[in-house]
This record gives C-alpha cells, structure tokens and sequence, in this order.
C-alpha cells in the first residue's frame, strides 16, 4: 500500500480551541502526524510526498471566493491593527441575516465569518500551505484508487466538516471529497464515501447531498451532544434521495455495537454498487481519546479495517480525527493491518 504524506504540516499550529466557553490548548497539533508516522514505520510503510492539489483540483469541489479567503485570510488579518495570531471570527452570518439577502463582507473580519462555520478553525501563517499538502496527499491516495489500488493519506489537517465554501471543526479543505470526485472524474460511476471518524461528516454530507452518484454514509456520535450538533441524524438520506447514510450511535457506544453498525454501512456500500471507496479514518472513536464519546478499542479498529478490506474495492482513505498522541500511531497500524497493507 502506497502512503501520501502532508509535508511542512507543522507550520499549521492553532494554538487554541474554545469549548464550553473555555479557552484551552487545541487538539489538533503537529504531534498528531508525528504519531501517525511512527505508526506507518511500525508497518515498514514508507511515505511519498504529493505535490499540493492545484486549484482547478480544489475548484472540483470548492467555491472560487472561499479558496482566495483561505489562501489570503492569514496575510489580510496580520494586517488589522492589534491583530490576534490567528484568524477566528467575531461574527457568523445567521439565518435571519441570509434569509434578507446578507452579503459577504469586503473585510477580513466579514470574511472570517462568512467563510467558517465556527471557531474550531483559526487560520495562521502556515494554514494554506498545510491545507493544499493534505489535499494533495488525498488526490494522490485517489490515483492509486482509480487505478485498482488502496492507498493512505495522512492529511492533517484533516477536511470531513469543510463545506464546498465553509470552514469548521479543524478542517479547511475537504480531504475526502477532493478523492471522491477525483474518482469519479476518472471514470467511477458510483463512488461511496464511509466515515468512521466519530463526528459526523457534515461537509461532506453537504457536498454530495444532491448527487446520486456519491454515496455519502458517517457513522458517528450522537449529534444531539456532540459536534456538529445540528446535522448528521439518522433522517437525513439526501436530496438525491437515498444518497446518504447517518448512523449515529450513543455517547459510550463500544466494539460490538458500533461493528454493527459499520457492518450497517458497508451493506449500504454493497447495496449502491459502489465501484470504488473513500474511506475518512478518524480514531477519535477511541475509548482512549481526550473528548471519547465512543468507546472503541484497538481491536475494534482492527476489525474495522478488516471488514472494510473485505469489500474488496480499491479504497483512498484519507485521516481525520484522532487527538491522543499516545495511542493513535498504534490504532493506524492496527486498522491497516486489518485492512491489508499489501
């Protein structure tokens, strides 16, 4: 199995995450790919850095405005005066505003709220470059799919909660739509799309919600107590009806529940006939992570990633969450094991 590295992601550093009205250090930290890749040298799997995603890659799936406000944001707010380090909005656009013909702002601080759907995405100096690496490390997990392979992207940052023109929850581009479409582009009429992260898959839900040919299914932690809070219900199937899959599971949730419903999911794979997968990998399911809504064990993940090999379909799994650095290198090695590095 071919893995795709994000170079220079260290350069992406938030420095805070504001929850329950606390201000305290953000989860989503270089340390996270550092543990990553000691998991990937456990298995002797070498990685290979991609060139970045080129805008007419990202423009696949990505609003034109939203990628010169990601790519610009960091320079434009540097220079307000008395800036913070970092981008974080002030103000989002509510539906009463939008609902009366709201705009988007000339200015950053506009800008900042119109383009993120919440505080959990501060953009610095190196967010772009990061962004545009972990995009690139998706596309080219994608190739190797469209070319009957599986392949590994450790995309940090990761992308699942980025909208086609809204940023949130950690991510800025969308890591596995980007290989979605890419597979499509390249010749796949049914592309499925199963995230096991253990916060539902809003912006990828939101991308695909009217296509038929993209199977969009999250298995996740109750929305009802847990990020995005207003979206990833069982309800919701799609506007192209039957397009899309939530399985959300109660907070506590464990192995054999949760396999169950992963079980629910690639049923649902089979089902569409999906000719290729885009699997968003994220171990914040652990029993062991600092929020852990669920509770999944390494043997879980394993058993996960054997049963998702056992499609037998060429896969592009590209990473999401995951924040204990103590315990996610090894969950990598035990789900691709699972899975099949060969």
């Amino acid at each position: 199995m071919r893995c795709f590295d994000t170079p220079g992601d260290s350069a992406h550093a938030p420095g805070f995450f504001l929850m329950r009205g606390m201000v305290r250090p953000n989860y989503e930290i270089p340390a996270r790919a550092v543990a990553l890749r000691e998991g990937l040298a456990s298995l002797g799997l070498s990685l290979t850095p991609p060139p970045p995603a080129t805008r007419k890659a990202l423009l696949s799936v990505h609003d034109a405005g939203y990628l010169d406000f990601l790519e610009t944001a960091a320079a434009d707010w540097a220079a307000l005066p008395e800036a913070g380090p970092e981008v974080v909005a002030n103000i989002h656009p509510s539906p009463e505003m939008l609902a009366q013909g709201g705009v988007v702002a000339a200015g950053i601080i506009g800008r900042a709220g119109w383009y993120t759907a919440d505080c959990a995405c501060p953009i610095g100096a190196g967010t772009w470059t990061a962004a545009i690496a972990a995009a690139g490390a998706a596309l080219a997990a994608a190739a190797e799919a469209a070319a009957g392979r599986s392949a590994y992207a450790l995309c940090r940052p990761p992308g699942h909660h980025t909208y086609a023109a809204r940023a949130g929850g950690h991510c800025y581009l969308n890591n596995a739509a980007l290989a979605a479409q890419a597979l499509c582009e390249a010749g796949a009429k049914r592309v499925a799309v199963l995230d096991i992260d253990s916060h539902h898959g809003n912006g990828t839900q939101g991308i695909f919600w009217n296509r038929a040919d993209v199977l969009t299914i999250s298995l996740h932690a109750d929305p009802t107590r847990y990020y995005p809070w207003f979206v990833g219900h069982a309800g919701e199937t799609g506007g192209a009806r039957g397009s899309n899959l939530n399985l959300p599971q109660p907070f506590g949730t464990g192995d054999d529940a949760w396999l169950a419903a992963l079980a629910t999911g690639i049923g649902a794979v089979q089902k569409f006939g999906a000719e290729a997968l885009v699997v968003p990998l994220g171990f914040d399911a652990s029993e062991h992570e600092p929020l852990a809504a669920l509770k999944v064990t390494a043997e879980g993940f394993a058993r996960a990633g054997a049963a998702i090999g056992g499609l037998g379909l060429p896969t592009a799994i590209t990473q999401e969450g995951g924040y204990n650095t103590d315990v996610i290198g090894g969950l990598l090695a035990r789900f691709l094991t699972g899975f099949g590095t060969r």
